[in-house]
């Protein structure tokens, strides 16, 4: 619920990233293109830091989360990490969908590496799980 409420209805803080395109709706499709001009014409280096790890961290619960509630991926990091991006993408399309929200590939991307994140911890939890229980018996 939390991460639907931020994505339909935060607050903009200069997200935008240039010129208005058609209804007034602000989009990025070129891959980098934002994170380049957040790292580089950000006043100050805590808004970088924030926007990009806010992105990756906003997705690590997913990749951490779906396994342990479907059983089947947890054999495959790859398929939680493809769920995370689709996931992704429903969401910045959504956001295309409202004009006081940025519809972002960088975000996509951002939030899949989270997502992979997220699917590899499990994975070694799961693993590191398996190595204990065997020795106890």
């Amino acid at each position: 619920m939390l991460v639907i409420y931020v994505t339909l209805f935060a607050w903009n803080y200069g997200a935008s990233l240039g010129p208005a395109g058609p209804g007034g709706r602000n989009y990025n499709f070129i891959p980098f293109r934002s994170i380049y001009r957040i790292a580089v014409y950000s006043p100050t280096i805590v808004d970088p830091i924030k926007i990009l790890i806010g992105n990756i961290i906003l997705f690590i619960p997913f990749g951490f989360l779906a396994p342990i509630a479907i059983k089947k991926l947890r054999k495959s990091v790859l398929i939680t990490t493809g769920l995370g991006m689709l996931l992704s993408i429903a969401i910045e399309s959504s956001q295309f969908l409202f004009t006081y929200r940025v519809s972002n590939i960088d975000d996509v991307i951002l939030n899949t590496l989270g997502a992979f994140i997220g699917a590899v911890m499990i994975k070694i939890c799961f693993f590191v799980k398996s190595k204990i229980i065997y020795f106890k018996t």
